[in-house]
């Protein structure tokens, strides 16, 4: 069930990343036509695309998160024993939802202190700027939470312990039952 709404999530953030790509091409393709064709140009796009590119950096590293994309190195726990593969697990899940917990506070003070203070040229609340993190350390936390309930009830298999993936390899989707 947890896993269907992590995977729904993720497809609305792929949805939404690829349409805030493509509003910012369209934006700075736009404005350096405009400069250099008319002298002219369009007011927020550099801050508009500013603001989709941090959010779609925060939404890209969500979805990463889930997929088991991000860099790392399995030198070391590969070689481990079962043992010891789910205690690193559990001792880097706990790291990683320290980071979250650190990324979720100062983000969020940050939405509070910036709550009335607005864009330049937008005029937009910065807040939600800074929401972008409070969003991502969430929403991160949650699945990370998922895979350490996960581990707990043994419904990941020894694979699914090692978190670095060869990139023609599968992404961690549907966990296995221990063996």
């Amino acid at each position: 069930m947890v896993n269907k709404l992590i995977e729904g999530y993720c497809k609305v953030l792929n949805i939404i990343t690829a349409i805030s790509l493509a509003i910012m091409v369209v934006l700075v393709f736009g404005n350096v036509v405009m400069r250099y064709g008319f002298n002219s140009g369009i007011t927020m796009s550099e801050e508009l695309s500013r603001w989709l590119f941090v959010w779609l950096t925060f939404l890209g590293a969500i979805v990463a998160m889930k997929e088991g994309a991000h860099l790392g190195s399995d030198t070391l726990v590969s070689r481990l024993p079962l043992a010891g593969k789910k205690g690193f697990m559990v001792v880097g899940h706990g790291l990683m939802l320290f980071v979250c917990w650190l990324l979720f506070k100062g983000s969020y003070e940050q939405m509070i202190i910036n709550w009335e203070t607005t864009s330049a040229v937008m005029e937009t609340s910065m807040a939600i700027f800074y929401g972008s993190g409070v969003v991502a350390a969430v929403s991160i936390a949650v699945i990370l939470l998922h895979k350490l309930w996960c581990l707990f009830t043994g419904q990941l298999s020894e694979r699914d312990l090692v978190g670095v993936r060869e990139s023609e390899e599968e992404p961690i989707d549907v966990p296995a039952p221990l063996k």
